[in-house]
């Protein structure tokens, strides 16, 4: 597996040639009357040639206004990526936004979202953060992916991603 920042010239829908977003959720982390619980919810996560559309300009964006876009891949072919953005928000929590982390569905599970996720915990130190922000998607293997990488509930919610995605779960990781 080859691991490097991707340049803003190389983001493309081709760049997602070789990319397997699909998830077969059944079960997923919902909140309800103030307390996290799994309720069954089984629904197929995949992206339509608009989601990836939207998914380049986001990233095009995010590596054009000095945040990273740092990818996975495997014989040439992108298999996995997070994307951070730049600037600082929060108040004393210093959060830095995740906004993007995804594996491609065969490697998933093979250690490569937690590399990934590494890669950006250290560029988020590097650039001053406490903590990375992440709305992070409430299927349980997701859940239980940042809940090993030691995130947690967000202290400080960010009022824009809780209201686009109402079912995400909030969390942060400390990068102390």
């Amino acid at each position: 597996m080859e691991y490097r920042t991707l340049e803003p010239e190389e983001l493309c829908l081709e760049l997602f040639s070789g990319f397997n977003r699909r998830q077969v959720v059944t079960k997923c982390w919902r909140r309800e009357n103030g307390r996290w619980c799994i309720r069954d919810d089984p629904f197929v996560d995949d992206w339509s040639p608009e989601d990836y559309a939207t998914l380049v300009r986001h990233l095009k964006n995010t590596a054009a206004t000095g945040g990273l876009v740092y990818g996975a891949f495997l014989d040439g072919k992108l298999k996995g990526f997070v994307a951070v953005e730049n600037g600082l928000f929060g108040g004393e929590n210093r959060y830095l936004d995740l906004r993007s982390l995804h594996v491609s569905r065969e490697l998933r599970g093979r250690g490569v979202g937690t590399v990934l996720f590494r890669a950006a915990m250290d560029w988020a130190r590097q650039q001053g953060a406490a903590k990375l922000y992440i709305s992070a998607h409430s299927a349980v293997e997701s859940q239980a992916f940042y809940r090993h990488m030691g995130c947690t509930e967000a202290a400080q919610y960010h009022q824009g991603h809780a209201e686009a995605e109402p079912f995400d779960c909030q969390m942060e990781c400390r990068l102390s």
